[in-house]
Formats: structure tokens, sequence, C-alpha cells
């Protein structure tokens, strides 16, 4: 396995979380964007990219979904869900952060990586 295939592993999570948060999308709209060209472009190179990049794509729409649910939540409970609702997007924060960083270092030493919680629509 070359440097580039890992480079691309890894990068691929990483290009993810930053396109979503430096774009402002809700909660992953971007990432999964990032992560399907990624997919698209490199699907047929390598297995070990082709792996992270779906793996990056479904934690990614995984996230938008939650979050959908919870906004969902907060509008037709006009307003009274945000007890619950704040605390847990704060948890999804988190997860979200700690899995992608986990990923990309996984990636990055070529090693799979299976993120928690997610919805694995792309294969």
């Amino acid at each position: 396995m070359s440097v580039v295939e890992k480079n691309w592993a890894g990068g691929v999570h990483l290009a993810a979380f930053l396109l979503a948060i430096g774009t402002h999308w809700f909660a992953g709209a971007g990432g999964m964007l990032a992560a399907f060209v990624v997919w698209i472009l490199k699907r047929e190179d390598s297995p070990l990219i082709r792996s992270h990049a779906t793996e990056a794509f479904n934690f990614n729409l995984s996230m938008w979904i939650y979050s959908c649910v919870g906004l969902f939540f907060l509008v037709f409970t006009l307003g009274i869900g945000v007890v619950l609702t704040l605390p847990l997007a704060a948890l999804v924060c988190v997860i979200w952060v700690w899995c992608t960083l986990r990923a990309a270092m996984a990636g990055f030493d070529g090693r799979e990586y299976r993120y928690p919680l997610t919805i694995r629509i792309l294969r």
C-alpha cells in the first residue's frame, strides 16, 4: 500500500469535515459532497480509498439525517424540545469530531475504520 493511497484514505475524512464546517452547511451536507467526489474519482484506484470514502460519505449522511430529525423535533414541539435537542446536538458534534479524527488517523496509517452510529447506504 502506497503513501499516496494512505494520504487519500485519511484525507477524505478531513476534507469531508473541513468542507462541512467551512461551508456552514447543515451538519454534514458538505461532508457528504466531499466524500462522494473522492468516492467517484478514486473508487477504482484502491480498495482502501474506496472503503474510507464510503465510510466518510455514510457517516456524514448519517449525521445530517440525525440533525434533520433533531431540527424537526425542535420545530414540531414549538421550541419546547430544546431541553432535549441542545444536549443531543452537542453530543452529536463531539461524536462527529472524535470519530472523524479517529477515521483520518486510521486512513493515514493504512488501516480500515468503521464509524459507529452510521447508516450504511453507499457500499
